[in-house]
């Protein structure tokens, strides 16, 4: 499409069998496609080459990040990348064949403060029976707001706010924690009009329990952005408070019944056999009720309030003293009291990636502060013909010269993150599904195009594999993008200035 806006996408991938299928369906979506796809490959020990080949004629480029987790893989993207949009697929999800007109069509119409717009998702589900539990969780993605399964942001949004929060080292909260920061930048979030497929991946009957290690992430996401996060990011509640309730009463019973109060130790063990039984039947009514669902739903709705808990409570202790990227945490810390095990991942605290510099050395000039130029190993793909001069310097910003700063001159809007800290990702809407909704209530008011960037103090999944492999999507919240300029036309903004209104 002649005159379209450039884009380029962003996978990252643990190796499933299902990004051949990803890239195949890409590949197909061919009136208007992307510059370049780069695959992040975030297996800690790869065994098997990528398949690759299942994009046909697009320019493939290969990056390697070792099993840090799906919010480390996406920044390692699209930190190397010049086109003013990035898009952000999953490896588990089959664009149509309309869907890089539609892009085309959603990139055209943004404005210049739209910071990102996000892909509608469509759950196939069994037309025979009833879906099952997991099944139903996938289905929530249907709902969620600003999920990274197909979610395209302006690429200088993405510098501004310094990418995502390397601490959600899950495929959960990563994408709302994201969001909440584009738009507490100023920028606007919108749903276009392209459809993206997401099949319900094959899992174990311990899926649901593995997925309760999101609890901590919400923590994360209460310790970042206060308590209405869940307000701001669409995201539902959950059952955490019943799931509290129900384990204090396991607890109180028998720590009654060793005092000799029994009547009260039985009235507390008649209470959890309640809310257990009601979590149960919640859980069994809307499946399709064969004997192995039923076994399952029985076995995992009695361990899953206390691991929720559980991990709850891990989250709080572990994230006590997290602050945002290069601000304030919601209850004030200060971005400077980094604590112990709150610096991101592969970071220093600072911001220096680890690997590039020591201590606390300034990142060199022409690399952008935070990203991890150290382990992401740039691999040619021969059937593309990528040569490593296809890759921009790490850190240049998109289509303008690398400034020369210096320890003391840090540029505006790309502030080195210095709190920021970083394993299995939960089922997408297990704890707590976004809501639907086309528009965020609440959006922070547009910044006048050379307004100085404000210092609103603001707070990002692989998704959870059977066996506990990180991936790259579960229930979250956050999406933003806005019409950019195209790479050869005219330059990009600098890196943390927004565009200003109109621009083309």
């Amino acid at each position: 499409m002649t005159g379209a806006t450039a884009y380029s996408v962003v996978i990252p991938t643990i190796g499933r069998p299902c990004l051949a299928d990803c890239l195949r369906a890409l590949a197909a979506a061919d009136d208007h496609p992307p510059e370049e796809v780069v695959v992040v490959d975030d297996r800690r020990a790869p065994t098997a080459p990528l398949p690759l080949e299942t994009a046909g004629t697009l320019r493939v480029r290969t990056l390697r990040t070792g099993g840090r987790g799906p919010a480390a893989a996406r920044n390692t993207g699209w930190r190397t990348l010049r086109t003013p949009w990035t898009v952000f697929l999953d490896d588990d999800v089959q664009v149509l064949p309309d869907w890089s007109r539609r892009l085309a069509d959603d990139l055209g119409t943004a404005d210049a403060a739209t910071g990102g717009i996000q892909g509608r998702l469509r759950v196939p589900l069994p037309k025979d029976r009833r879906p099952t539990d997991w099944e139903r969780g996938t289905a929530g993605l249907e709902h969620a707001a600003w999920a990274t399964a197909d979610m395209a942001y302006r690429t200088a949004a993405l510098a501004e706010v310094q990418g995502f929060d390397e601490r959600f080292g899950r495929a959960f909260r990563e994408d709302a924690d994201l969001a909440l920061r584009v738009r507490e930048a100023g920028w606007s979030l919108h749903r276009g009009t392209r459809v993206t497929r997401h099949p319900v991946r094959p899992s174990d009957r311990w899926a649901s329990v593995r997925a309760q290690r999101g609890n901590a992430d919400d923590a994360l996401m209460t310790r970042l952005h206060g308590p209405d996060w869940w307000t701001r990011a669409e995201a539902p509640r959950g059952r955490l408070p019943r799931h509290a309730l129900v384990t204090s009463l396991a607890i109180t019973a028998p720590a009654l019944a060793l005092t000799s109060r029994r009547r009260a130790a039985g009235a507390a063990a008649a209470l959890w056999a309640l809310g257990t039984a009601e979590f149960t039947l919640s859980r069994i009514r809307p499946g399709p009720r064969t004997r192995a669902e039923i076994t399952t739903m029985l076995t995992t709705s009695l361990v899953i309030p206390p691991l929720a808990v559980h991990h709850w409570l891990n989250g709080l202790l572990r994230h006590r003293r997290a602050t945002p990227l290069g601000g304030t945490a919601a209850g004030g810390t200060a971005a400077g009291g980094t604590a112990a095990g709150e610096t991101p991942a592969g970071q220093h605290a600072g911001g220096t990636p680890a690997g590039d510099t020591t201590g606390g050395d300034p990142p060199t000039e022409g690399r952008r502060a935070g990203a991890s130029a150290g382990d992401a190993a740039v691999e040619d793909t021969a059937a593309k013909n990528t040569t490593a001069g296809d890759t921009p310097a790490r850190g240049t910003p998109i289509g303008v010269p690398a400034k020369n700063t210096t320890a003391d001159e840090t540029p505006a809007g790309n502030t080195p993150a210095k709190n920021t800290a970083a394993d299995d990702a939960p089922v997408r809407g297990a704890p707590a599904e976004a809501s639907a909704g086309d528009t965020a209530a609440g959006h922070t008011p547009v910044q006048p195009a050379g307004a100085p960037a404000t210092d609103t103090p603001i707070g990002d999944t692989p998704i959870a594999e059977p066996a506990g492999d990180p991936t790259a999507e579960d229930t979250a919240a956050g999406n933003t993008a806005a019409e950019g300029t195209p790479v050869g036309d005219a330059e990009a903004p600098p890196v943390g200035e927004k565009p200003a209104r109109g621009a083309p």
